[in-house]
C-alpha cells in the first residue's frame, strides 16, 4: 500500500490528511484518513518538519504499516549533498528505517542535492521535485511520472492537497 500525506495549517489548528493507495498508477484511494491536531510548533524556516513531523506520526497511529508499504510526503526527504535531511527524512528515522519514505515537493529546495530528481509530468513546464531514502531515487522517478493524472500533480496527490485544506 501507498500512503500519501499532507498537512495544512489553520489559526488554531492542523489538519492531516492521508489517502492510501494500491499502487502507483490507482486512479482512486482505497482509504482516507484524517486528523485535527493542536498545532504544537510555530514555523520555523529550515526546520519545517518540526512543525509537521508531530501531526503525521500521530495520523500514522491509526494505520497499520506492514511490511513492503511505501509513505509519501508533501516535501523533502533529503535537502542537501552535505547529509541534511527534510521532514521525510526525519520520518525515516523515526519509523526505524522500516518503509521508503518518498517525498514529492512543489517547490525547489535552494541548496544542490545529488538525490534530488526534477520530474516533468504532463505537458508541465514546471518539474516537481523527487527526493527518497530506503528506495533508490532513480527506481521511484518513472512511478511518479506514471501515476494518473494528465497534469503537473497525479490525481491523488491533488486531492490530498485539496482535502487537507477543507
Amino acid at each position: 500500500m501507498i500512503y500519501a500525506f499532507d498537512t495544512y495549517y489553520y489559526e488554531d489548528y492542523a489538519n492531516t490528511v492521508c489517502i492510501a493507495f494500491e499502487d502507483w498508477t490507482s486512479e482512486n484511494e482505497s482509504e482516507i484518513f484524517t486528523e485535527k491536531t493542536e498545532i504544537t510548533s510555530d514555523y520555523e524556516s529550515g526546520a519545517f518538519y518540526k512543525r509537521e513531523l508531530p501531526c503525521i506520526l500521530s495520523l500514522l497511529k491509526k494505520i497499520e504499516l506492514k511490511e513492503g508499504d511505501v509513505i509519501i510526503v508533501d516535501g523533502y526527504v533529503t535537502l542537501d549533498n552535505d547529509g541534511k535531511i527534510g521532514l521525510g527524512g526525519y520520518l525515516y528515522e523515526d519509523l526505524d528505517q522500516k518503509y521508503p519514505i518518498i517525498g514529492i515537493a512543489k517547490n525547489e529546495f535552494a541548496s544542490p542535492d545529488s538525490q534530488r530528481r526534477n520530474v516533468l509530468r504532463g505537458e508541465s513546464k514546471t518539474p516537481l521535485f523527487l527526493t527518497a531514502k530506503g528506495v533508490d531515487v532513480d527506481d521511484i522517478l518513472p512511478k511518479l511520472e506514471q501515476m494518473h493524472g494528465l497534469y503537473r500533480m497525479p490525481t491523488l496527490l491533488k486531492k490530498l492537497d485539496q482535502m487537507s485544506r477543507a
